[in-house]
């Protein structure tokens, strides 16, 4: 692999991301001297950022608030980018591409843990994550999905895409009295606590819990989930790593990368070693 060698995330704020550990230990295990950084751009900077690089650079891996300005600047989507509006990677090149990684991160993140189908499913929250989660929970064979946010209604704008997966979507308040799912997807942000009245209620009949956020862990919701599975953001994080470095390799995210179940290991190491 020669030519464009130079990666990067970009986002804002970006000097918490964990990106450049995981990467870098991954490269140097498969043998690629290619170097990955990260930088902070906004989104008023994106464009000029993007039009600014050299043929040196082959991709770049993207946080927010950059994921839909990058989503309008593609020119070829993957299913997952055009499903939740979101890019989240680029393959750079005559032909910009852009990738979606977080639903199959959060697919990638259930499976690890043994959960290998979900049927009903409930998303704590409707910011930018649930768009991902929604179709992630679509992928693992979901067809009834309920979002709880404080202002149901944010969750509306997703019924296109739930219709289009065929998903039926539910709205309610975090307090409206809850039916049992096989998953819960919370997706509020990081250091939110839930009032004991509402946390308690929710993770009695939750299923297994994915906790996007994953710094400081456990979440308060996570401390206090009963299921035997509650799986940590920093699955997701890994494993879309994991498929952006497939897409950055052959620009194939389902194409394993060679000892590949080594390669996760080395990750995970590098990634919570901070």
């Amino acid at each position: 692999m020669t030519g464009r060698t130079r990666l990067a995330v970009w986002g804002d704020p970006i000097g918490h991301s964990r990106s450049p550990q995981l990467h870098t230990a991954a490269y140097r295990h498969l043998g690629l001297e290619w170097t990955y950084q990260r930088r902070q751009v906004d989104r008023a900077g994106f464009v000029p950022a993007l039009t600014s690089l050299d043929d040196s650079w082959r991709g770049l891996s993207l946080t927010m608030p950059l994921k839909e300005v990058a989503h309008d600047a593609v020119d070829e989507l993957d299913r997952h980018a055009a499903l939740t509006g979101a890019v989240n990677t680029l393959l750079l090149g005559e032909t910009l591409r852009g990738f979606n990684t977080d639903v199959g991160g959060i697919v990638d993140a259930f499976t690890h843990a043994g959960v290998a189908e979900v049927r009903r499913a409930r998303i704590l929250g409707a910011g930018a994550t649930a768009a991902s989660a929604l179709v992630a929970l679509s992928d693992l064979g979901a067809t009834e999905v309920e979002f709880r946010a404080r202002r149901p209604d944010a969750a509306d704008r997703l019924r296109p895409t739930a219709e289009a997966l065929g998903v039926q979507l539910r709205t309610a308040d975090f307090r409206a009295p809850a039916s049992d799912v096989d998953a819960t997807v919370a997706t509020l942000p990081s250091g939110t606590v839930l009032d004991t009245d509402i946390a308690m209620p929710l993770a009695a009949v939750g299923g297994t819990l994915f906790e996007a956020a994953y710094a400081p862990w456990p979440s308060a919701l996570a401390a206090v989930w009963p299921s035997p599975t509650v799986i940590s953001g920093f699955e997701m994080l890994l494993f879309q790593a994991v498929r952006q470095i497939r897409i950055f390799r052959d620009g194939d995210q389902q194409r394993e990368l060679p000892d590949e179940a080594v390669t996760v290991d080395i990750m995970r190491s590098a990634g919570m070693g901070d």
